[in-house]
């Protein structure tokens, strides 16, 4: 770039800008400056012809005052002309000028354009280089439209000089970021991508911004950068610090290409290539080896450069998570950093860790810093590095330690800073409920935790320890005994009240035995703190009252004459009044069982998702630690409530890991394997031609598994016809039935519905007229249904038809867009008494799907319409391909598909007794391979398969964790699409 000369130091401008400095006052600022306003309005509208030189210094002029802070609102066209010099410093100037005031939508625009597309054209190397960064800082829409398509073309020209692709690949980067849908790479990619090859290291740091920010939002395009990036970083890292001087800073080479780098890697997986990967790995563990050797450079500037690329590369190997080795060396690097003398090394030291904690192989090795990060969050002075100790002991909480951690974490509460204190009550209360094996312990947690940091502890918490005290009989007398010692201290926080009064009024009885806690020493302690609460308290502890009128009939009459109070019946707030007059009334005339009926004992809460973690999430805001790594199918023994009971709605309480999302969602690798072909199955003609016309194909209904339809005859062959549109079947109905609207569904359709899950063979509907039978057959996308409806009385059934329809997201007038095709043959309109009909349908899984076919059935019988609706046993596990894996494998996929949407989970109770081996007929009746030996865990279980669509294959993977002491289990299903992973886990979950 040429160097201004003398002649260019525009003296003018230097004496204006000495003016404005010497100015006493904003008055005489404001004056000189309209007085030069005044100046350059005149020189411009002159007759006279200005200069180069004079536009220049004018329009420089006009500049300094507008970054002084007023407006200008002239001398844009004359900027303008500056462009069309031939002169560096006066274009220079022009585009410094519209770079700064120049709006985006002026008029000047297009003008403005013209002269960039002749200095683009120019291949003048400084023309074009201003020309760039002025595209770059206006960006606006208008310019992506019209150099969109030209800068790619200079970018990857090989007669372009290296300063201008520099300035190319940063100008398409910020285009693409403002106009995403006008920057198209096409056949630019590939060219776009080798830039990573460039000699000129500058080259390739301003391209590497740019292919990280399109491989962002394209990944499959730019997929062939990982190699490339592989073999560009291996040759920074293995280089001396001599070998790239110009690039080497404090003795550490390319430091932020290198950093660069690394963090394109992590826009996608593992390499599959070994050999890149060993690459990758020798250059990982080469900066590993590089963080231990003595530094080169006392300067901190050579330990910033150092420790940003180690950042880096441990960043890589946690988001990559299958290298065990680098994963416990990255923790033992990072624990020497905890107690580093710089403030920001600790805390980028607790970030990480809090990452590497949710790592099967890392999990035990970030444990052993245990004591050092809760000396952090005891002495560090930096109240953000208290939080991510704290976030850290959170994430490396489990069953061995959770004792330890809770009680360090409530030792912290009592001085903790204001501002984290609403999140640290949500952790204790968290990992208190996640690993309460001893619920007496938990009780005691969350009790100390109110008397601790009452006044930061949501109606979450307090409601959370409400309904496990309710739902767990063992726990009950033991929380009634603690809550009543509680509140006989002096100074009691209001949500310790709440409980108690609750707790009381539920399970007071259980420890009226004792003198001490009589009935009546149970109320008196209660009612001598209601004139400290609130309103809403105070409404519960009337609800307190009439409880205990029912489980001590001895306290009726003082509990009447305090709700017989006019501070009460009379009070100003009319929910108080209106349950003080209720009570009162309910008490005086409902009789003993009556009013035990009405007061009994709260039933157990439904299973439920905790509310406490959501709560957490919504706290922690985007962007932040994610700290919600309580479970993620890496650890080992990860047993339900960590081997011990567990409370129900705990389901939020295991939430997996939201690690590093990756940009695969192909979990079981179907772009590039071939479908996996089905498994053997018993029966012989399993679907061979499923579209066939005739009925040959149907099983006999005396040869089954689960004889059912024993009493009916064996199924007729129906006669060729052709296949018609479910929606339209009822054309073939008569005019009797024809008119009438199908039914609703059966309230038990749900119900029927959930048996066929993992079955495909047995009686679908009975009543005292009809039963209705069904067997299926699947293979792949493809399915066969055969439903068999037996008359069960001696009259004739007239007017006998049936319609399958497609509610809500199935329903469509465009056959292409059904995600599910069922078609049918017509049945016969007239079923004999004592007579059985048979009817096929064929089905096609367009794409996945979450409502059921609804099977309407419309018959006469003695003359009064029978009109019912069923929903057909067609759920989309029914299109499972099993596919076997072993355990590398199956955790490397699980891996890969962790972002939060892909993965649905549940905790519930055992419906029925957990015996193994029913357990695994259901688990292969869903149709996934049942895997052995691949859980860290023997007493789990965990499948994977193919769901087989027309449109696409969608992976799939499950794990059923039974927790035989509790009676409960945790399902959790991933897969590559959301709605699949969330509607198997819905369905399941009904199953055990």
């Amino acid at each position: 770039m040429p160097a201004v000369s003398k002649g260019d130091g525009m003296r003018g401008l230097a004496v204006f800008i000495s003016d404005i400095r010497n100015c006493k006052s904003k008055e005489a600022e404001i004056k000189r400056i309209n007085k030069e306003l005044a100046n350059i309005r005149s020189k411009f509208k002159g007759d006279k012809a200005l200069d180069g030189y004079s536009k220049k210094k004018y329009v420089c002029k006009l500049l300094f005052i507008f970054l002084l802070g007023h407006d200008i609102d002239f001398g844009h066209m004359e900027a303008v002309n500056l462009l069309s010099s031939n002169k560096y410093t006066e274009k220079q100037i022009g585009y410094l000028f519209i770079s700064v005031l120049v709006n985006s939508n002026s008029e000047l625009i297009r003008l403005i354009n013209n002269a960039i597309k002749n200095d683009l054209s120019s291949r003048n190397p400084t023309f074009m280089c201003l020309a760039l960064h002025c595209i770059a800082n206006v960006g606006s829409r208008e310019m992506a439209e019209a150099f969109a398509g030209e800068i790619p073309r200079i970018l990857v020209a090989g007669d372009t000089m290296d300063s201008v692709k520099q300035s190319a690949a940063l100008c398409l980067l910020r285009l693409y970021k403002t106009s995403p849908d006008l920057v198209l790479m096409g056949e630019w990619t590939s060219r776009v991508v080798h830039l990573l090859n460039d000699q000129h290291m500058g080259v390739v740091t301003a391209a590497i911004s740019l292919i990280t920010c399109l491989s962002q939002k394209n990944p499959d395009e730019f997929k062939t950068c990982v190699s490339l990036a592989v073999s560009r970083l291996s040759r920074i890292v293995s280089s001396a610090s001599t070998d790239l001087q110009d690039y080497t800073y404090y003795f550490v080479p390319a430091p932020w290409l290198s950093c660069k780098l690394l963090r394109l890697l992590q826009c996608y997986p593992p390499p599959e290539d070994g050999a890149v990967k060993g690459r990758l790995v020798e250059c990982l563990e080469t900066i590993l080896n590089k963080a231990q050797e003595p530094p080169k450079s006392k300067k901190v500037q050579h330990s910033n450069a150092k420790n940003a690329i180690l950042f880096e590369a441990i960043s890589l190997i946690i988001h990559y998570d299958s290298e065990p080795n680098l994963l416990v060396r990255a923790c033992n690097q990072l624990g020497q950093f905890l107690q580093h003398r710089e403030t920001n090394l600790r805390y980028l030291a607790l970030e990480s860790m809090c990452t590497l904690a949710s790592s099967e192989f890392s999990h035990e090795a970030v444990k052993t810093h245990i004591e050092t990060v809760i000396n952090a969050l005891k002495t560090e002075r930096d109240v953000s590095v208290r939080q991510r100790a704290a976030d850290l002991l959170y994430a490396m909480c489990d069953r061995s330690n959770a004792k330890q951690i809770v009680a360090e974490m409530l030792s912290y509460l009592e001085t903790a800073d204001y501002s984290i204190r609403e999140e640290m009550v949500l952790k204790v209360a968290i990992l208190a409920e996640k690993y309460a094996v001893d619920y007496s312990w938990y009780v005691d947690t969350i009790l100390n935790l109110i008397r601790i940091a009452g006044d930061y502890v949501s109606e979450e918490v307090w409601y959370r320890v409400i309904q496990i005290v309710i739902n767990r009989d063992d726990v009950q007398g033991y929380a009634a005994k603690t809550v009543f010692e509680a509140l006989q201290a002096p100074a009691c926080h209001e949500n310790m009240v709440k409980v108690g009064g609750y707790i009381l009024g539920e399970f007071g009885n259980l420890i009226a035995g004792d003198p001490r806690s009589s009935p009546l020493v149970q109320f008196n302690l209660l009612h001598s703190k209601f004139h400290l609460c609130s309103v809403p308290t105070r409404a519960l502890l009337l609800s307190a009252y009439i409880k205990f009128i029912n489980l001590f009939p001895e306290t009726k009459a003082t509990i009447q004459e305090v709700l017989r109070s006019d501070s009460q019946i009379r009070n100003s707030d009319v929910e108080l009044q209106q349950r003080a007059v209720e009570y009162l009334k309910l008490s005086s005339i409902a009789s003993t069982d009556v009013l035990a009926t009405v007061l009994e004992e709260m039933p157990p809460f439904p299973e439920r998702e905790s509310s406490i973690l959501a709560k957490l999430k919504k706290k922690k805001g985007p962007g932040a630690v994610p700290v919600t790594e309580l479970e993620d199918g890496k650890r080992e023994g990860g047993e339900l409530n960590g081997g011990g009971d567990r409370g129900p709605d705990s389901s939020a309480m295991a939430t997996s890991n939201a690690s590093t999302p990756s940009p695969s969602a192909d979990l079981l690798g179907l772009r590039s394997a071939a479908p996996v072909s089905a498994a053997p199955t018993s029966t012989g003609s399993l679907l061979v031609d499923v579209f066939s016309e005739s009925g040959s194909g149907a099983p006999s209904a005396g040869v089954n598994d689960d004889g059912f339809l024993r009493d009916l005859e064996q199924p007729t062959e129906t006669s060729d016809t052709l296949l018609v549109e479910a929606p339209g079947d009822s054309d073939s109905a008569p005019p009797s039935t024809a008119s009438e609207d199908p039914a609703p569904p059966l309230p038990e359709a749900d119900e029927l519905l959930n048996k066929f899950v993992c079955k495909n063979n047995g009686v679908l509907f009975e009543n005292q007229l009809l039963q209705i039978g069904i067997k299926s057959e699947y293979r792949q996308n493809l399915g066969r249904m055969y439903l068999f409806y037996g008359n069960k009385t001696s009259v004739q059934f007239a007017s006998f038809s049936t319609t399958v329809s497609c509610p809500g997201e199935l329903q469509s007038h465009i056959l292409p867009l059904l995600p599910l095709n069922v078609q049918t043959k017509p049945v016969e309109p007239l079923v004999e008494g004592g007579a059985q009909v048979q009817q096929v349908l064929n089905i096609e899984c367009i794409t996945d799907f979450s409502e059921a076919p609804l099977l309407n059935i419309k018959f006469r019988y003695g003359g009064a319409l029978q009109n019912l609706t069923l929903k057909l046993p067609v759920t989309i596990n029914k299109f499972f391909q099993p596919t076997e894996m072993a355990s590398h494998d199956f955790f490397q996929r699980w891996k890969q598909l962790s972002q939060p949407q892909q993965e649905a989970q549940k905790i519930f109770k055992a419906n029925h007794g957990m015996d193994t081996e029913v357990l695994k007929a259901k688990l292969l009746g869903l149709g996934t391979a049942l895997l052995e030996n691949v859980d860290p865990n023997p007493e789990n279980y965990v499948c994977a398969g193919v769901i087989q669509t027309k449109s696409q294959q969608v992976g799939c993977l499950l794990r059923l964790e039974p927790n035989a002491q509790a009676q409960m289990y945790r399902l959790t299903l991933r897969s590559s699409k959301d709605t699949v992973s969330k509607r198997l886990c819905d369905l399941l979950a009904e199953q055990f």
